[in-house]
């Protein structure tokens, strides 16, 4: 029996490795900026995500459509800009409002693919859905598997800043140098069981999309003790502001980098050790990273295997004295992004080319050889891109927030909010201000840029909020500003979700 069985197997996977469909294996990190040593950063230590961009093709300006959890991941999923599958707020569930959307992940089970998700992909509220299904879809997977490990059941030792309670730690600023090794935190569980699922869909021979979401370096900065004593606190730089810079943006702007009133200035000690605490985790979190491209060499998948690797989007770490995200400012929209594919002339190589997180749909199908995504599915492949680094697919990158929206350009980066009282541009020449601190609207020697870049900010906007043919979409109602609906909260809460 066992013989037969093993025969059965063998010519299951023979089957499976001649119709030559590569495995995909989509790692994305959540609240992750460019602070890794293959973004040239002087001193987080990142070996494996490096090692990673050695042996793929790293994207220098890769930015998401919505600089915050949930609408960031329902749109990169759905290959939909949030205002077209309704997720323009934190808790909102994309079924509500596009029911017969087609995901990313179901694409693939529809062709085939053996598809499961291990950790967080959709919104989770960090830590506390940790192990639950969060604000899932069910429909994009046929496993789903939620670690809870030690971080979650020692989460009233985390250290909170001031006026702040160890309940609430998921929007703050907390952190924590933990005690035991990595295999007992979260991350770390979510490593260990993806391995497993590679094991289990190698012996079975089907092709499989696995997507691994891993819930660092979001609040809290747990990461083993090991990993703090990297770091001296001293070699950190803090960023800082200029007297009287606020008074320089439009209000909602400031609101944006103002909204979290216990962040605001931070005694220098603390920032120190928040900066600290942020890099530790990073470095926790590669070590995962490295566990699973170990694991694809010695279940011998590397060249039958593609690779993403990015994060849902940026983070400010007290550039633009502001910390964490949800701003339209650089820090916050850019993300880490690395491509492998396995034979590809690109491979250890950058590119300048501008792209968004809406573009992985339509780039990972045609990777994969598959049939065509639905006619709806936004955004660019980035296959050109792998092919010649240099190629441009794109003139901008459009980020929206609740009030406004950003394009980003090879040089310049120009915000609207449209509503806003008074002031209501920024515009920054990347050039000569890479970390877009002097507002350049209104000024006479760039009338003509900014108003080439507001004719192109329109355009890009009126596009991301037309609702494409053959899409049924359900607008939202004034009930859904929160969570999303009634009948969505009551299953979630029901576990069904």
């Amino acid at each position: 029996m066992k013989l037969l069985t093993g025969l059965i197997i063998w010519f299951v996977a023979s089957t499976a490795m001649a119709t030559d469909r590569p495995n995909v294996l989509f790692i994305m990190t959540d609240d992750l900026n460019c602070n890794i040593g293959a973004y040239g950063h002087p001193l987080v230590r990142t070996p494996h995500i490096d090692r990673l961009a050695e042996e793929g093709l790293l994207f220098e300006n890769a930015f998401c459509n919505f600089p915050l959890c949930g609408p960031s991941r329902a749109s990169f999923m759905t290959g939909l800009y949030p205002d077209q599958n309704g997720v323009t707020r934190l808790r909102r569930m994309f079924r509500r409002y596009v029911p017969d959307a087609v995901t990313l992940s179901q694409h693939f089970m529809n062709n085939g693919y053996a598809v499961a998700r291990v950790g967080k992909i959709y919104h989770y509220d960090n830590p506390g859905g940790i192990g639950t299904n969060g604000h899932d879809d069910p429909l994009s997977w046929e496993e789903r598997i939620n670690p809870r490990g030690r971080d979650k059941e020692e989460q009233h030792l985390i250290e909170v800043i001031r006026g702040i309670s160890t309940d609430k730690i998921g929007g703050t600023l907390s952190w924590m140098a933990a005690g035991g090794d990595d295999l007992e935190q979260t991350d770390g569980m979510v490593a260990t069981e993806s391995i497993a699922l590679m094991r289990e869909y190698t012996a079975q021979g089907r092709p499989f999309f696995l997507a691994v979401g891993f819930y660092k370096p979001h609040t809290p900065f747990v990461a083993p003790r090991k990993y703090f004593d990297l770091y001296d606190p001293e070699e950190i730089e803090i960023p800082r502001v200029p007297d009287g810079y606020f008074n320089t943006l439009p209000a909602p702007a400031v609101k944006t980098l103002t909204v979290k009133k216990a962040q605001l200035d931070l005694p220098e000690a603390t920032q120190r050790e928040v900066i600290h605490a942020y890099y530790a985790t990073i470095s926790f979190l590669d070590a995962q990273v490295g566990r699973l491209i170990t694991a694809l060499e010695e279940l011998e998948l590397k060249d039958h295997t593609i690779v993403l690797f990015s994060s849902d989007h940026g983070y400010h770490m007290g550039e633009h004295d502001h910390f964490q995200k949800q701003t339209l400012f650089e820090d916050a929209d850019r993300v880490p992004l690395i491509l492998s594919v396995p034979g590809m002339a690109s491979a250890g190589k950058r590119t300048p080319a501008i792209v968004e997180m809406i573009d992985f749909y339509r780039t990972l199908t045609e990777l994969a050889g598959l049939e065509q995504p639905p006619s709806y599915i936004q955004g660019k492949s980035m296959v050109s891109v792998l092919n010649d680094p240099e190629k441009q697919t794109r003139e901008s990158a459009l980020t929206q927030h609740y009030e406004g929206y950003t394009i980003r350009t090879k040089r310049y980066r120009y915000t609207y909010w449209p509503d806003a009282n008074g002031l209501n541009a920024e515009l920054y020449d990347r050039l000569n201000d890479p970390a877009e601190m002097v507002n350049l609207a209104g000024h006479a020697n760039y009338e003509d840029v900014q108003m080439q870049l507001h004719a192109l900010w329109k355009q890009r906007v009126e596009e991301a909020k037309a609702i494409p043919d053959g899409l049924e979409f359900i607008p939202p109602g004034p009930e859904d500003n929160g969570i999303g609906s009634a009948e969505a909260l009551r299953l979630f809460k029901e576990g069904k979700l």
